[in-house]
């Protein structure tokens, strides 16, 4: 299939992020997060009719998820699928890509001070216009039953804030809650933690890593994390306790003066 160059572009983004991250980001994974889609639908139009995806529906579909099978040739700008089957789901990356691209089309055209915010993927540029100061960005709780809407405030420059969380697209059968961040391992949301939140410059990168490490055990997550120079996370556990990197909590501790 003949497509833009801007969709190659964010194809070619979007495999590099797949090996940068063990497969816990891949985009070829469509057919199993089009199930749980469809299925979330289904019990959030009618409760009473909210339903689990058979296991054998979802080991089925997971066959049809390898990312090699995704050809892409530049020089015709044409992507092929060669499993039939296979469908592609870009939803962990293109908002935090496109706001990237969005940032440095403004950049490029003189403009030095602003703040983008899309969905939960937040992009500093610059300082504050006339006041020289951070911008302040919050951290939203992911506990909906608590009066304090963040849990934290950033302040930041020319950076990006993007967070990951089980607390706004999910259903609930017999009972319990399932959200849509699904872990490749076994092919159901993952429930490691409530949130995840990552700061790095780009935040294409941020919307990716966010994903990412919120399919992983902390301790892997922060293995990842190290490798990745100027990106730090924070963690929000089932219980509500938080764990960072680092640089986390020097962002803390970076208030405006």
């Amino acid at each position: 299939m003949k497509v833009d160059r801007r969709i190659i572009e964010l194809l070619k983004f979007a495999r590099d992020a797949y090996y940068d991250t063990d497969g816990k980001l891949n985009i070829a994974y469509g057919s199993v997060l089009s199930i749980w889609h469809d299925f979330r639908e289904v019990g959030t139009d009618d409760p009473m009719a909210a339903e689990l995806p058979p296991d054998e529906l979802l080991a089925e579909a997971a066959e049809h998820t390898d990312i090699s099978y995704m050809i892409i040739d530049e020089e015709k700008s044409t992507v092929y699928l060669e499993d039939a089957a296979m469908k592609l789901d870009v939803g962990a990356v293109a908002k935090g890509y496109a706001v990237e691209k969005v940032t440095q089309q403004l950049i490029e055209n003189g403009f030095i001070s602003g703040l983008i915010s899309v969905g939960g993927n937040v992009r500093a540029i610059g300082l504050k216009p006339g006041k020289n100061e951070l911008w302040n960005v919050g951290v939203q709780n992911p506990d909906k039953t608590s009066e304090k809407a963040n849990l934290h405030i950033l302040y930041l420059e020319d950076t990006s804030l993007v967070t990951s969380g089980n607390y706004i697209r999910y259903y609930t059968v017999n009972g319990k809650q399932y959200h849509h961040i699904i872990d490749p391992e076994t092919n159901y949301p993952a429930n490691y933690f409530k949130a995840v939140t990552v700061v790095c410059r780009d935040s294409g990168y941020a919307d990716i890593l966010s994903t990412a490490l919120y399919v992983m055990t902390y301790e892997d997550g922060l293995s990842l994390l190290e490798t990745i120079p100027r990106t730090q996370a924070m963690w929000v556990m089932p219980d509500g306790s938080e764990l960072y990197s680092l640089g986390f909590l020097e962002l803390l501790n970076n208030k405006n003066q």
